[in-house]
């Protein structure tokens, strides 16, 4: 990471903000200029800049993007597992590479997903994690939230996996790091790991996140204890004699609720029940959908209309390699526009000032603006447009580079020199 000046001074063609009321105030700041001092911005403006500043020509400045779900233990994967058979049968082959995978494979991955994340625009990510960051990785390319992830069904699994994540969240919280709590799944976690996971994050007043309604499989599991999820789990070991106590997603939105802030990742086949509950804690709850990770195990798109009609703040994560191809928060913003299911402005928001309010960091990330720290892309669009939010998602725009308050963790600027 290149060291930051002391003051820098950006000029573009067009400068996204995100600030204010998308909807009605949608309008990007015409050959805009952009200061920063000391890693944050000092001041915006139109015309000529105050002083000299780096002309960067025919280029959109966006903020930072914001990725509140990735996995990044799997960001060495060439290419997604397959997804044939849906949720029940790719949770098998996700434990069975976990099970054959060395410690230091998964520390190789983390860094290489960090620089993967920066060249895709990403200043903000949310990580869900089974151990511990590799040491030094938070200094590399975007911040992170560490969320301490856990599962266990069984009386066993469930007491390991909780005496590890109040070691690992103690560590992380000695460390300065950012954290958050997840259990795993309403399939993977038992009602009482869950509940005192979550206790833990409430009572650290620690943002938490789960995998809720990712296939019809697993209601079917939680009601009746069958069907393809148990097939899967019990030729994994992972089903105990005993049948652990689980809770529908509905229980568990009312749960996460209790916190400071919750996400409930993914949400494709949330009945109206939980649908109804999602909206009652909207002011606390946030959906993260994963366009293409959704498409792979279950051949349908996010019900953003739904997630829309119910007030619900909808942000974009990736998931990880594991089910994409790459962790280009673009990427997912050009799926759900492809569908037909949001406009390129609208998927930016998401991609940006939903996806801070979900990890808790709206104060810090996000949008453009005086006194916030400089978390900036720039992006030099790849055919003439005078709508920014279509050439940011123009699959031939180029990512010139990344900032992280003020550095670059990515790319580089013109007559800027390291």
């Amino acid at each position: 990471m290149t060291a930051a000046r002391p003051s820098l001074t950006l000029r573009a063609r067009q400068i996204v903000t995100m600030a204010g009321d998308l909807l009605r105030n949608a309008r990007p700041i015409e050959n805009g200029w952009l200061r920063i001092d000391r890693g944050r911005i000092a001041a915006l403006g139109t015309g000529p800049p105050p002083g000299s500043a780096i002309d960067l020509g025919d280029a959109v400045i966006l903020p930072g993007l914001v990725n509140p779900h990735t996995h990044l233990e799997f960001s060495g994967l060439a290419a997604p597992l397959d997804g044939s058979g849906g949720l029940p049968e790719w949770i098998g082959r996700v434990v069975t590479l976990r099970r054959g995978r060395r410690t230091a494979d998964a520390a190789t991955a983390v860094r290489a997903g960090l620089a993967e994340s920066a060249a895709a625009g990403v200043t903000l990510l949310g990580d869900i994690a089974t151990s511990l960051p590799p040491p030094g990785s938070e200094s590399l390319g975007p911040r992170v939230r560490v969320f301490r992830e856990t599962l266990g069904v069984s009386a066993a699994a469930s007491a390991a996996s909780l005496a590890m994540l109040r070691r690992d969240l103690d560590r992380l919280v000695g460390s300065g790091i950012d954290a958050g709590v997840s259990p795993h799944a309403p399939y993977s976690v038992a009602a009482p790991l869950g509940r005192a996971a979550l206790d833990i994050a409430r009572r650290l007043r620690l943002p938490a996140a789960m995998h809720l309604a990712e296939s019809p499989a697993e209601a079917e599991l939680v009601a009746s204890g069958s069907g393809p999820l148990r097939i899967a789990l019990d030729r994994l070991g992972a089903w105990p004699e005993r049948p652990p106590p689980l809770l529908p997603a509905a229980d568990w939105i009312s749960l996460l609720a209790r916190g400071p802030r919750g996400l409930v990742v993914h949400g494709t086949f949330l009945d109206d029940v939980a649908l109804a509950r999602l909206a009652r804690h909207r002011d606390r709850l946030a959906v993260v959908v994963c366009p293409r990770t959704t498409r792979l195990l279950s051949g349908t798109l996010p019900p953003l209309e739904r997630l829309r009609s119910a007030g619900m703040r909808v942000a974009l994560g990736t998931d990880s390699r594991a089910s994409n191809p790459d962790l280009s928060v673009l990427g997912e913003c050009r799926a759900l526009v492809d569908g037909g299911l949001a406009s390129p402005a609208e998927t930016l928001a998401m991609a940006t000032v939903a996806g801070a309010w979900g990890l808790g960091c709206e104060h810090r990330a996000g949008i453009l603006a005086a006194g916030r720290a400089a978390d900036v892309v720039v992006l030099r669009p790849g055919s003439p447009t005078r709508d920014p939010y279509e050439a940011a998602l123009d699959p031939a725009a180029a990512i010139v580079a990344t900032l992280r308050s003020g550095r670059v963790i990515h790319g580089a600027l013109p007559g800027l020199t390291p």
